[in-house]
């Protein structure tokens, strides 16, 4: 009863939701959607519109001098994207009803990503899709906005899947870390209706054998929150290891540390990039430490 009550004192209160204002991703609306009925916590939707968008300076010769003029958008495409951004808003509204969530609309109209690192700090999880961008460029995912928040933002990250139908297990990337631990706190104090699926803790080190001095503690600590526990350990690089673990595997979440942000960081120097995309097909939980 004791651990009971605990954890509902714990339990997630605010799921901020990152939306591009011009080009929402469905596939994330509604997985946060399905994470705001598991936890029945509340949505805050960030609408985010990049502002140096629409002002792009132009140099132009007057009178023999250089100066420098604001190239706005005509009348007519800004009351078109105006129009296109209400729709988003009412489809996301829609959307939560439906799925008998509750919700709250913020619209940033600024630097997205500034505006967003400022909200994350009063929020228990951030939920975007990899591939939010507000560069003109074509990016690959994660693009470089994605990458920022993640090492910026002041709260657990999840970067939401391609596709979801449901989840059946959770994967704990696992180095015997501080960090590691943090982040797997983390997600169970967040999300502890998931206490009945099934929990892998997964360690990739040189032997392919478990090695941490400390299982018989942690083992303890996850019985008291998870009843169905799988230690496994994978031989070889954690570049290549982790990644190829879960990459044919479905209905999985995915939670890491700092032991899966410094993999990442290399990965998303861009010659593992392919790995990574493939990766993120399923939703991944990264927390700071």
């Amino acid at each position: 009863l004791r651990n009971a009550s605990f954890m509902e004192n714990l339990a997630m209160e605010k799921i901020l939701l990152a939306i591009d204002a011009l080009e929402p991703n469905e596939n994330a609306l509604k997985f946060a959607c399905y994470l705001g009925h598991l936890t029945k916590s509340k949505i805050t939707a960030v609408f985010l519109e990049n502002l140096l968008d629409e002002v792009r300076p132009v140099q132009k010769d007057l009178q023999g001098r250089a100066i420098m003029f604001s190239d706005r958008e005509d009348a007519a495409a800004n009351i078109t994207k105006r129009a296109r951004i209400e729709q988003n808003i009412s489809t996301f509204k829609d959307q939560c009803l439906n799925s008998g969530v509750s919700f709250i609309v913020h619209r940033d109209r600024g630097l997205p990503a500034h505006d967003l690192i400022k909200e994350s700090r009063f929020a228990d999880v951030l939920v975007m899709d990899a591939g939010t961008s507000f560069n003109k460029r074509f990016e690959d995912s994660p693009t470089g906005f994605v990458r920022d928040i993640l090492q910026k933002a002041e709260c657990p990250v999840i970067i939401s899947p391609e596709r979801f139908e449901e989840l059946n297990e959770v994967i704990f990337a696992y180095d015997g870390s501080a960090s590691a631990v943090f982040a797997i706190k983390q997600f169970t104090y967040l999300f502890s209706q998931l206490q009945d699926k099934k929990i892998i803790i997964l360690q990739v080190n040189d032997t392919g054998e478990w090695q941490d001095p400390d299982k018989h503690k942690f083992n303890e600590w996850l019985k008291d929150h998870y009843t169905n526990l799988h230690f496994e350990a994978v031989k070889g690089k954690i570049d290549e290891k982790l990644f190829a673990y879960i990459f044919n595997r479905k209905n999985m979440f995915l939670v890491m540390g700092s032991y899966g942000r410094n993999a990442l960081s290399r990965f998303f120097a861009g010659s593992h990039a392919d790995p990574l995309i493939r990766a993120i097909t399923q939703p991944i939980f990264i927390a700071h430490f």
